[in-house]
């Protein structure tokens, strides 16, 4: 039987694999969980790989998943059950596993389980989402992830008037996850281009804002300050806009069209962050 949201929750348990691993879904993707949200649905999160358990496979199974095509130099260096294509330079970094494609360059850096297609470099740097470019910058007293710079990119489609959201990787329903107790100084980079529709304008209308502010994860709870500038604008554009904003502790770009134009959208987004280690 299909396990419901819980109240406060946009993912939920999707299926347990042979590993007793719980995979978690948005309802269209699957989604890695953080140790609030496997906890919140009783199963038990291992730190160490960085994964949400029903139960402890047999150790024999779990040899059974390959680590394939791995370069790695330097000491201390691990990869987790499951890490393919990946390249480590450095020493004492982490791959926590069933991951692909990623580069680690520097110490002390960690990619979170589950995620694919990045490039972390520096000195503790974490990384908790697919497709991005993560510069640790902390001394060795410093906590993982307590000082990083976080780039990313959000995208979607408009045909309407309407405000819609714009998602991480431009994959529906995607969202940046904000770190519990951090505070992040965010500066997205948005442009806008017709590329079809009936409506006022022509194909090849374009527009660019810069939307930037504040963005601060308080015990769970996140709440954002922001302004935006217009940078150039070209055609039929007055009713076009972006504007961030928050929803439980996902990060949200949304923008708006026009009736009848279809418009390609895409932010380019930086987030400067703190992570304090403390209850804020």
């Amino acid at each position: 039987m299909a396990i419901p949201y819980l109240n406060g929750y946009t993912i939920k348990p999707a299926k347990i694999n042979s590993l007793g691993i719980v995979e978690f879904t948005d309802g269209t993707n699957s989604v890695t969980p953080n140790e609030q949200q496997c906890q919140a649905y009783g199963y038990t999160y291992d730190k160490t790989t960085g994964t949400c358990r029903a139960f402890n496979s047999n150790t024999n199974l779990e040899r059974n998943v390959a680590n394939v095509n791995n370069n790695i130099q330097g000491a201390g260096n691990v990869t987790g059950t499951g890490t393919n294509n990946t390249y480590i330079m450095g020493e004492d970094n982490t791959v926590r596993g069933f991951s692909a494609n990623n580069i680690i360059i520097g110490t002390n850096n960690v990619i979170d389980n589950g995620i694919n297609n990045a490039f972390v470099y520096g000195h503790f740097g974490e990384v908790t989402t697919s497709n991005t470019i993560v510069l640790g910058g902390n001394a060795a007293a410093d906590n993982l992830g307590e000082r990083q710079s976080i780039r990313l990119m959000y995208g979607t489609q408009t045909t309407a008037g309407t405000t819609t959201n714009s998602f991480l990787n431009n994959t529906t329903d995607s969202f940046f996850v904000i770190p519990r107790n951090a505070i992040c100084y965010f500066h997205a980079d948005v442009i806008a281009v017709r590329v079809g529709g009936t409506g006022e304008g022509s194909v090849g209308d374009y527009a660019s804002w810069v939307e930037r502010g504040v963005v601060i994860n308080k015990s769970g709870t996140l709440s954002v300050q922001r302004e935006r500038d217009v940078i150039k604008t070209s055609g039929s554009v007055s009713n076009w806009r972006p504007a961030a904003n928050v929803t439980g502790t996902n990060f949200r770009i949304t923008v708006r069209g026009d009736a009848d134009q279809t418009i390609e959208w895409n932010s380019n987004i930086t987030f400067t962050q703190i992570k304090t280690g403390v209850t804020l």
